[in-house]
């Protein structure tokens, strides 16, 4: 019986765990800003003062003692030639930012990814990021849900009602945060062939913002499960005490009569008092049978009787 009682409280903290992580991990993915990562392949900056790598080098064809010429007439020529002339920059991209390697300082410069992706995308882009925030809502709702029901236990018809509302909440959440990664995702793609050309990657990946988000998601999944379970095996035993004190009800009547009746002297008096009735019952009804059938030859001669004293009575007067 303890481990009965045991048994739900765990379940209850599991889903509430559960809903937590989801609930961090989500925010901090959607406040993140490296869903995806990857390099650009840019033009490389010339060599200066800033930047002393992934930079082209500078020759000046003027005279060798004109130190004070003007940079304005110095002539600058650079044998690199093919891929040597551009550099792979690092950039990493959110749902609302999209950061890039500065090349000519430690910096990095970020532009709003709303404005990067495709017009034709953009409602797209809006609508996951709708749906990521009522996804963020939902599990905060189911959270508040779950931890009134586990600090405030008192009313288990209340508590089945939380449990249901807290259940229906996080499954409604986790199908929203589902479906707001995929819009994100394809609105990245899309991005990614039609977004402007000194933006494109030339590789990428998904970041830990991305794998957060779907961690998120099996939290909240799980969480929904939990809750569901816990629900179920709630109701289930309702049911099972309220069969078992019927049934409890039922059997002891039934042990009463059987007890009642397996008393072997109680059977003999019963029997004997049966049988003495059934005899006086018989009896009785003989007595009624012969008192009618005398009734009966009663008035079948009584027509006789009075012709035989009209008879005798006429003989007097004579």
């Amino acid at each position: 019986m303890e481990l009965l009682k045991i048994l739900p409280w765990h379940r209850a903290v599991l889903a509430v765990v559960l809903n937590l992580l989801a609930l961090s991990l989500s925010t901090t993915a959607l406040l993140g800003s490296y869903w995806c990562v990857g390099t650009q392949k840019v033009p490389k900056p010339l060599c200066g003062k800033g930047k002393a790598t992934e930079c082209i080098g500078v020759h000046v064809s003027s005279g060798g003692g004109a130190s004070n010429s003007s940079s304005q007439d110095a002539v600058h020529y650079s044998w690199e030639t093919g891929d040597d002339r551009f550099a792979f920059r690092y950039f990493h991209t959110g749902m609302w930012l999209s950061c890039e390697e500065n090349m000519e300082g430690p910096d990095e410069k970020c532009r709003s990814f709303i404005e990067l992706s495709p017009p034709a995308e953009r409602g797209i882009l809006w609508l996951s990021l709708g749906s990521e925030m009522v996804y963020i809502s939902l599990l905060l709702i189911s959270f508040i849900l779950l931890l009134i029901e586990m600090l405030y236990s008192g009313n288990p018809v209340c508590g089945l009602k939380l449990n249901a509302f807290a259940a229906v909440s996080s499954v409604l959440s986790g199908l929203l945060g589902m479906v707001a990664h995929m819009m994100y995702s394809q609105v990245f793609q899309a991005t990614v062939n039609l977004g402007p050309e000194d933006w494109r990657p030339h590789s990428w990946d998904y970041g830990w913002a991305f794998y957060m988000a779907w961690a998120s998601f099996t939290c909240c999944m799980a969480s929904a499960v939990t809750t569901l379970n816990t629900y179920t095996k709630t109701v289930l035993e309702f049911k099972r005490n309220h069969i078992k004190g019927y049934d409890g009800s039922v059997k002891d009547q039934s042990q009463h009569h059987q007890c009642f009746m397996q008393q072997p002297h109680h059977r003999e008096q019963m029997s004997s008092y049966y049988q003495q009735r059934d005899k006086l019952l018989h009896s009785v009804s003989e007595g009624v049978d012969f008192y009618s059938e005398l009734q009966q030859k009663v008035l079948q001669q009584e027509p006789e009787l009075d012709e035989v004293l009209g008879q005798s009575i006429g003989e007097d007067h004579c």
